[in-house]
């Protein structure tokens, strides 16, 4: 099962540089904390729609491949987080399984629940870095996050409803 904004997510072409944009979309996109608690703090009431969630092999996270520990299976979540009902951003993450030892394990059992929930919780998140992606005139942008020193990718993209725009 796919949705129509993860095949737009998953064409994102990524710029070489951060690209001149309004201050306020770069506020967005370059957010370093929980774009979950970003969207909250909008006054809206957030949920994820789940699209798919599972392992997968190497050729379902081949854009992701180069930035990621070659393994023979990936945890592959792909969502909407929607505000209020609304979709506000698609959001895949691939996780490699050797990043999934130890309290990193709960990444199997998100369901539901926003990624952020959980990623900001832990005093051992760090970020590597942020890239700013466009695609069929929406933004969006990807990070890979280390949990415990573990890698994950996150690309988000940005819906036409969300406040981005």
């Amino acid at each position: 099962m796919s949705h129509p904004a993860l095949l737009l997510l998953r064409a994102l072409r990524y710029f070489d540089e951060i690209p001149a944009l309004e201050p306020e979309q770069l506020d967005w996109l370059l957010l370093e904390d929980s774009m979950t608690k970003r969207f909250e703090q909008q006054g809206k009431k957030v949920t994820v729609t789940l699209i798919q969630e599972g392992f997968v092999t190497p050729d379902a996270v081949a854009d992701e491949l180069p930035l990621l520990p070659k393994e023979a299976r990936y945890w592959l979540r792909e969502i909407l987080l929607c505000a209020d009902g609304e979709p506000w951003l698609a959001g895949r993450t691939v996780v490699p399984e050797s990043t999934l030892t130890g309290p990193e394990m709960a990444l199997q059992q998100m369901g539901k629940t926003p990624l952020g929930r959980y990623l900001f919780t832990s005093s051992e998140l760090t970020r590597d870095f942020i890239e700013i992606g466009h695609e069929a005139g929406l933004l969006g942008r990807r990070s890979r996050l280390r949990l415990s020193g573990k890698p994950l990718m996150l690309t988000e993209l940005f819906l036409p409803a969300s406040p981005l725009y």
